[in-house]
């Protein structure tokens, strides 16, 4: 599964504002598939995951429980 982070000034505001991250994933991932592999890869818990499908792109927005920092993540990820 590809996860690559999004960089938009929107998607910044969400990490600052509502401890929510944004990614790319591949169009036929699940929600459930998407959380396991952000767990894993960044030993985060997830909250809440709404994903959004525009112009065959797929975007998972993860919140993040509030012991894990959407920003800190963000920071490791290199988009702060």
């Amino acid at each position: 599964m590809k996860l690559k982070p999004i960089a938009t000034e929107k998607a910044i505001m969400k990490v600052e504002r509502d401890n929510i991250i944004s990614f790319l994933v591949d169009e036929n991932s699940t929600k459930a598939e998407i959380e396991k592999e952000i767990e894993n890869l960044f030993k985060v818990k997830v909250e809440k995951i709404r994903t959004s499908v525009r112009n065959n792109q797929k975007i998972a927005y993860v919140k993040l429980n509030k012991k894990y920092l959407a920003i800190d993540l963000a920071t490791k990820l290199g988009l702060m």
